[in-house]
């Protein structure tokens, strides 16, 4: 099923000249990745911290942009310059988590954004990165099928702060938003721990 993460190798290819800077300049994977995580602390505290202003989330979008190079960065770093490592794998699937919640939970201090559907769709989020990384477990590979994975619940979000911060979307509709991010949540979930329960086949 097509999700935003189908576009990475092509989005790598384009961050592959920073990369190699990167490494050059004497800066790990791991290092990468804690700022990336740093990068959505400082995002979700400027949200947390300013509930009733547009600027922060006019920014969030850039910020999602920048944590998904950043993603893609370290990964390429990992792969491809040597530099994997049992803490960095750590990193990479934990970094991941605590920054989509970070970033995402101060949406529950807008006004008209329902608490409960907001950490809903954040919980289901982690769930979902979850079901992708017990297929190895199994014996199949970490799971990346859509149609609702990382990228994707950064596109909505991000998408969500654009449409509060032009006065775009009715507050009666966000709920409505809500509740197919949590169906699409569900269905990543059942698609990903179908896909790899096919891949590991039948247990012995």
């Amino acid at each position: 099923m097509i999700t935003i993460y189908d576009l990475k190798p092509k989005f790598q290819n384009l961050l592959r000249p920073i990369c190699c800077g990167l490494v050059n300049r004497g800066v790990t994977a791991n290092q990468v990745t804690m700022s990336a995580i740093v990068l959505s602390a400082f995002g979700g505290l400027w949200i947390a911290l300013s509930p009733d202003q547009n600027l922060p989330l006019f920014v969030l979008p850039i910020i999602l942009f920048i944590r998904m190079a950043l993603n893609a960065i370290d990964g390429m770093m990992a792969r491809e310059f040597n530099q994997k490592s049992n803490l960095g794998a750590v990193l990479n699937e934990l970094g991941d988590i605590i920054a989509d919640a970070l970033l995402y939970l101060p949406f529950v201090m807008i006004a008209g954004i329902s608490a409960p559907l907001c950490t809903a769709v954040i919980l289901l989020g982690i769930i979902v990165e979850m079901t992708g990384v017990i297929s190895v477990q199994i014996g199949a590979s970490r799971r990346y099928d859509g149609p609702f994975g990382k990228s994707d619940r950064a596109f909505a979000f991000g998408l969500l702060a654009v449409l509060l911060t032009l006065d775009l979307i009715p507050f009666a509709w966000i709920d409505y938003f809500f509740y197919l991010l949590i169906f699409l949540s569900c269905y990543t979930i059942m698609n990903r721990a179908r896909r790899a329960l096919d891949e590991a086949g039948p247990s012995t």
